[in-house]
């Protein structure tokens, strides 16, 4: 069945008139008709059965039917992506919202190749994949903040997990095979599951020595490998996020079809 996210609290009986997004979405690309049925979540209400109903040619109402999911939370995982190409930072955002980020931090490196990103754009592609995927929330796309702005504020207890894959005489103290840092599955194996988290994910250039130096220097902060190739920044963010899923987070307590 069709899911709309949508802004609006939600609860029986009510009637919400459709964006002009929507209801083109709704009634020129997925030709429904008045009647037909479409689920509606806002992130905080759950998941609720909605009817359609047509008021005129440019005016769509959902009516409010059954609550049909109850609102549960995603872990609390943020996405830390430098800014690359809009073409992959579009896929990156996708990704994200599809392997349960609950938010995506824009970040300024030294060596960023993009100078600016579309954020409203970004957000409606992380909204459109949680449509998709059946969650029940939509992460939040924050606009571009500096690297050290980041690093400098509290952590407030999360942890970050650094993507470094540089193999410098300056990483062989993290003590991982051929200067790099330790695998990302054995950094992770040894956390506890259900405390707040971060990926950091940089720039095409990789991180300055300076940049990795006050990562390095951060006891929050969790140096990483993601393997013995270099990965581009959208395939390092999808690895990244589903070492973290299997290991901490909602995926890491689901059975095998066999168990």
């Amino acid at each position: 069945m069709i899911r709309i996210h949508v802004t609006e609290a939600l609860s029986k009986d009510q009637s919400l008139l459709a964006t002009p997004e929507h209801q083109h979405y709704l009634i020129n690309v997925m030709r429904l008709n008045a009647g037909a049925e479409v689920l509606v979540f806002n992130g905080e209400d759950g998941e609720w059965r909605a009817r359609l109903a047509v008021l005129s040619k440019r005016q769509v109402a959902l009516e409010v039917l059954e609550k049909v999911r109850e609102q549960y939370a995603t872990p609390d995982l943020e996405l830390w992506i430098a800014l690359v190409k809009r073409a992959r930072l579009e896929t990156i955002v996708e990704k994200a919202a599809e392997l349960g980020v609950r938010r995506i931090r824009l970040v300024v490196t030294r060596r960023t190749n993009a100078e600016r990103a579309n954020v409203a754009r970004l957000q409606a592609i992380a909204v459109e994949a949680s449509e998709q995927t059946g969650r029940l929330d939509a992460p939040e796309v924050l606009p571009p903040t500096k690297l050290e702005s980041l690093l400098s504020s509290p952590s407030d207890g999360r942890r970050l997990l650094f993507c470094d894959e540089q193999g410098d005489d300056q990483s062989k103290a993290w003590g991982g095979p051929d200067g790099r840092a330790p695998p990302a599955l054995d950094a992770l194996s040894s956390l506890t599951p259900g405390a707040p988290f971060a990926v950091l994910i940089g720039p095409e250039g990789g991180f300055t020595p300076e940049e990795r130096g006050e990562l390095r220097g951060l006891e929050w902060v969790i140096p990483a490998s993601l393997g013995p190739r270099i990965l581009r920044a959208d395939t390092a963010a999808i690895a990244a996020l589903t070492l973290w899923q299997a290991r901490l987070g909602d995926w890491a307590g689901l059975e095998s079809p066999s168990s």
